[in-house]
């Protein structure tokens, strides 16, 4: 293959990348394998706490608050949420990491 001084030619073996919408994971994508879905109205799941950091732009707290609601509202079983306030997405490895911990365990032994 040859080409003029200062041009490009495309080898021939070149794919085009696929287009945005289709490389999109799924909603329920889980990226150790299988999907991931949750059934609200299943009467056996077990208790659900929802930790939402303040300053977390990944699930805003409007979306955590509307997801406590909506799992409270479909299911009888304990569903808990705690707001922690200046905390981000990634709360379990920042700074404060242990009152968290300890937010997360105080719910394991109430509902254990």
């Amino acid at each position: 293959m040859t080409s003029k001084p200062g041009t490009y030619t495309r080898p021939s073996t070149y794919r085009r990348p696929a287009p945005r919408s289709s490389r999109r994971p799924s909603p329920t994508f889980n990226p150790f394998g299988g999907e991931t879905k949750v059934n609200t109205e299943n009467p056996d799941r077990g208790p659900v706490l929802i930790i939402a950091g303040g300053n977390d732009n990944t699930a805003p707290t409007a979306i955590t608050h509307a997801t406590y609601k909506y799992l409270a509202k479909h299911n009888d079983a304990v569903t808990e949420i705690v707001d922690v306030p200046d905390r981000g997405h990634s709360l379990t490895i920042d700074h404060g990491w242990r009152e968290v911990a300890e937010i997360a365990l105080g719910f394991v032994k109430r509902n254990s």
